[in-house]
C-alpha cells in the first residue's frame, strides 16, 4: 500500500512510477493560500456577512455579500447562505432589501433562502438559460438596485454556477461564488461540475482585469484576473500529472487520487476524486475529440442556480 495506493499485481514500472511521483512530489503543489494579494479594502456599495460554518470545505465560513448603492437604497444580497437564524438575522439588519441573487445550488449558499425572503420579503431574482460559459445572463425580478449587475455564466464547479460583475459610483468587482476561493482553490463536482466548462469560465474571468473579486469562501482577493490565470496554470499542471499517473498505469480515480493528491489531507480525498473524475473525463473527450476532430464536446447547456441544484458539499479541495 503506497499513500493508499495497492499497487500489488501492478507492472513494475508502475510501481516506480507511482513511488518516484509521490516521493517526489510531482506536480503543483496543494494550494492553501490565496490565488493573488489580498484586496486592500471592499468596494463601498459591499458588505460582508460571513456564515457561522467554518470547514475544510467552507474555509472560513460561506461568505453572503449585501450590496447597496446608496443609503436608504433596497440592497441586493448574493447567496444568503446556511440556514441558520443568527446568521440569517445577521443579514436581514441590513433592511431594506430588495432582491436576493445565488451564484448556485449549493445547500451552504442557499439553505436560507426561503428564511430570508420571510424576514424582509426581498424577491429572487432569476436568471435566463440556457447560455454558454462566459455569455451574459438576463436577470429577472432585481428592480432598480442603482447598482449595475451583470450575471456572467460560469459553470464548472457546478453547471449551474454564474459570476457577477457589479459596478457603482466608479468601483467595480466581480461576485465568484465558488469559482475562485478566497483561499486554495475549488473542486469540479463532477459529473454536475465539468472541468472543460471550468476552464471556459477562468478564461473569461480573466478577461475581466484586474479588478476585485469577492468569493463565495475567503478574503476578497485584489485582482480576479491574476487569480484565474493562476488557476489556469495550476489546473493545467494538474491534468499534465494525471495523465503522467495515468500512463503509468493507475486505473480508477481512487489511485490517481492517492498519488496526485498525496499531501492533501486524506480527509478531502472523497472531494479530491470528483476532480479527478472531472480530469478523467475531460482527458477522455480530449481524445474522442482528437480521433473525431468534427464532433462537438457534447455538454448540457448550462443551467441557471436554484433550489433543486445538485447537493454537493462545497468549497476547498485541491484540483
Amino acid at each position: 500500500m503506497l499513500d493508499g495506493l495497492a499497487v500489488t499485481g501492478r507492472s513494475g514500472a508502475l510501481r516506480r512510477t507511482i513511488a518516484s511521483m509521490a516521493g517526489a512530489g510531482t506536480g503543483p503543489a496543494h494550494l492553501t493560500m490565496p490565488a493573488a494579494a489580498l484586496a486592500d479594502q471592499l468596494p463601498s456599495w459591499a458588505a460582508l456577512v460571513r456564515a457561522h460554518n467554518p470547514g475544510p470545505m467552507t474555509l472560513e465560513g460561506t461568505n453572503t455579500w449585501v450590496l447597496r448603492a446608496a443609503q436608504g437604497e433596497p440592497a441586493v444580497v448574493v447567496d444568503p447562505g446556511p440556514l441558520d437564524e443568527d446568521h440569517l438575522a445577521a443579514v436581514a439588519a441590513y433592511a431594506p432589501i430588495g432582491a436576493v441573487l445565488l451564484t448556485h445550488g449549493h445547500p451552504d449558499h442557499i439553505d436560507g433562502v426561503a428564511r430570508l425572503v420571510e424576514l424582509t420579503g426581498a424577491v429572487v431574482a432569476t436568471l435566463g438559460q440556457p447560455a454558454p460559459p462566459g455569455a451574459d445572463l438576463d436577470i429577472a425580478g432585481l428592480g432598480d438596485p442603482g447598482l449595475d449587475i451583470r450575471a456572467i455564466a460560469t459553470p464548472g464547479h457546478t453547471a449551474d454556477s454564474v459570476s457577477y460583475l457589479v459596478q457603482a459610483g466608479g468601483e467595480q468587482a466581480v461576485l465568484t461564488g465558488d469559482t475562485i476561493l478566497g483561499r486554495g482553490t475549488t473542486v469540479v463536482v463532477w459529473p454536475d461540475g465539468d472541468l472543460g466548462d471550468y476552464l471556459a469560465s477562468l478564461e473569461r474571468l480573466a478577461r475581466l482585469g484586474s479588478i476585485p473579486a469577492l468569493p463565495g469562501h475567503g478574503p476578497a482577493l485584489a485582482d480576479c484576473a491574476a487569480a484565474a490565470r493562476f488557476y489556469l496554470a495550476h489546473r493545467h499542471a494538474r491534468l499534465d500529472q494525471v495523465r503522467a499517473v495515468r500512463a503509468a498505469g493507475a486505473a480508477t480515480p481512487a489511485e490517481v487520487v492517492a498519488v496526485v493528491y498525496a499531501d492533501v489531507d486524506r480527509a478531502l480525498w472523497p472531494a479530491a476524486e470528483w476532480s479527478v473524475q472531472a480530469q478523467l473525463a475531460f482527458l477522455d473527450r480530449e481524445a474522442s475529440l482528437a480521433e473525431e476532430p468534427s464532433r462537438a464536446p457534447g455538454r448540457e447547456p448550462f443551467r441557471a442556480p436554484g433550489r433543486e441544484a445538485a447537493r454537493a458539499p462545497d468549497g476547498l479541495a485541491t484540483p
